[in-house]
C-alpha cells in the first residue's frame, strides 16, 4: 500500500503561484505513474497533470497548459505540481493519486492511490 500525503494549498491572489507537493510512503515501485486532480465545489473531479512511471514525459489538461507545471523528485519520492498565474477558477480541493504504471494516465478510474486532497482557493 502506498500513502500519498499532499501540502501547500493555500489562498492566493489571482496572478499569483502555489506549489502543491505530494510525498509518497509504504511500499515502492520502480514504475509509478503520478498525477493530479482537482475537485471545485458542485463538480466532478477533473484531471489536472500527469507524468509518466518511467520517463519525464507530462500531459496536461488544456485549461491549465503553459501555467501549471508537474515534476518529480524520484529520490525523495516526491511529486510537486507548480501553478502560476492563478486564475479564480483555478479554485479547488487538488488531489495526487498514483499508481504502478509505466505511462502516463489521465483518467480518475486509471489510479489506484489518492492523497486526502488540499485546497487552493485564488480571490480575485
Amino acid at each position: 500500500q502506498v500513502q500519498l500525503v499532499e501540502s501547500g494549498g493555500g489562498l492566493v491572489q489571482a496572478g499569483g503561484s502555489l506549489r502543491l507537493s505530494c510525498a509518497a510512503s509504504g511500499r515502492t515501485f520502480r514504475y509509478y505513474a503520478m498525477g493530479w486532480f482537482r475537485q471545485a465545489p458542485g463538480k466532478e473531479r477533473e484531471f489536472v497533470a500527469a507524468i509518466s512511471g518511467s520517463t519525464d514525459s507530462t500531459h496536461y489538461a488544456d485549461s491549465v497548459e503553459d501555467r501549471f507545471t508537474i515534476s518529480r523528485d524520484k529520490a525523495n519520492n516526491t511529486v510537486y505540481l507548480q501553478m502560476d498565474s492563478l486564475k479564480p477558477e483555478d479554485t479547488a480541493v487538488y488531489y495526487c493519486a498514483g499508481r504502478p504504471d509505466y505511462g502516463v494516465l489521465v483518467r480518475t478510474r486509471e489510479y489506484d492511490d489518492w492523497g486526502q486532497g488540499t485546497q487552493v482557493t485564488v480571490s480575485s
